[in-house]
């Protein structure tokens, strides 16, 4: 990874860049390094490469996300963070000068309608608890993908037939007209594209030459994860085509709320109710964790959301063994209902207290005064 160039730096663009201006800068740098214009040129060839993969990452929001957070070092995968050999699948390269240029003055390269394809890439929302986020775990979920076709191979065709080569385009997949000094390629609209036609359909998967299948798949979660964030399962997208790779299966996480605690970060944060008295007189308490509780002592004349922070007791941080902190905000509960007895001891309380031991309102009251001297 450390030969690599910065993918902002490859493209050209400011990390703030917008989607459309990742495009543009993509489109114009494919254009001056493109291999069919550079015949023999290992170094365009190299560069056109390096493009792609840049590409590759930027133009798609959550490859993009992880590599802003992470660089080339993705956690999420435990190798190499964008997939692909040497982190991009090329298997799409030979059709990408066609798309930009329309096979301008006969340049465009041909691409064969059974070159291999890289199989779809899926998505799946793995639901966790919140403690099964914070700790780490392992999951099994089912999930569905279109799978090749037992019955007739793939092929589409009825079991003892086969496709037939497609008159209208001879096999090509594309229809390539001429007209003076511009030629134009366009999808051939007797085969769709696929160069090939299917008289005698498959009855199992009605000639697509794919099933949808369910699937089981286990994945490690790593303790820390937050909601929203994503797992890749390189591989375990929907297979390719013509022997091309299967693309890959992104799990995001979705992480329900707990019953007490927040999340900020790797902090937790709690809201603990304590008495008038506890907070008045102090006291220690049990303050509950993910981990069972820990004893602290609430000290006297404690105010109302005072926030005390308990370290080590927080969410385990990714690619390190350090935690956050327990951040506890402490709620001073006044008694709704007090019996005669009870009301009479305040009051005699109150009148023992000469007023200095109510700081804020003391200060409060020394301002009006300023206020209106």
């Amino acid at each position: 990874m450390a030969n690599k160039r910065d993918y902002y730096e490859v493209l050209g663009v400011d990390k703030k860049a917008t989607e459309d201006e990742i495009k543009k800068a993509y489109r114009k740098k494919a254009k001056e390094c493109h291999p069919d214009l550079h015949p023999g040129d290992k170094q365009a060839e190299e560069r056109f490469k390096e493009l792609n993969e840049a590409n590759e990452v930027l133009s798609d929001p959550d490859k993009r996300a992880r590599y802003d957070q992470f660089g080339f070092d993705d956690p999420m995968q435990g190798g190499n963070p964008f997939g692909g050999a040497g982190g991009f699948d090329f298997s799409g390269m030979g059709d990408i000068f066609d798309t930009f240029f329309g096979g301008m003055g006969g340049m465009g390269s041909r691409r064969s309608a059974n070159a291999p394809t890289r199989g779809n890439d899926l998505r799946y929302e793995l639901r966790l608890t919140f403690e099964e986020a914070a700790d780490g775990c392992e999951k099994s979920f089912d999930f569905y993908r279109n799978e090749v076709c037992d019955a007739c191979n793939g092929t589409g065709a009825k079991a003892g037939t086969k496709p037939s080569t497609c008159p209208t385009c001879n096999g090509q997949g594309q229809i390539r007209s001429s007209g003076g000094w511009m030629t134009t390629v366009r999808t051939c609209p007797n085969c769709g594209g696929s160069g090939k036609v299917i008289k005698d359909k498959c009855p199992n998967c009605t000639g697509s030459g794919r099933l949808r299948k369910k699937r089981t798949s286990t994945i490690k979660i790593p303790a820390g994860i937050d909601h929203g964030q994503t797992l890749i399962q390189t591989g375990q997208g929907e297979p390719g085509r013509n022997g091309g790779p299967n693309g890959d299966l992104y799990v995001t996480v979705s992480v329900r709320p707990h019953k007490l605690f927040r999340r900020d970060g790797y902090n937790l944060l709690l809201d603990f109710p304590i008495s008038f008295t506890q907070a008045a007189l102090g006291a220690e308490v049990d303050i509950p964790t993910l981990h069972g509780s820990v004893k602290y002592k609430i000290p006297e004349g404690t105010q109302n959301d005072t926030e005390f922070r308990i370290r080590g007791q927080g969410i385990q941080q990714l690619r390190s063994v350090g935690k956050g902190d327990l951040l506890v905000r402490v709620r001073v509960e006044i008694p709704r209902k007090l019996s005669e007895k009870q009301k009479d001891l305040l009051r005699q309380f109150d009148s023992t207290v000469k007023g200095h031991e109510y700081e804020g309102r003391k200060n409060f009251f020394d301002k009006l005064k300023e206020a209106f001297n």
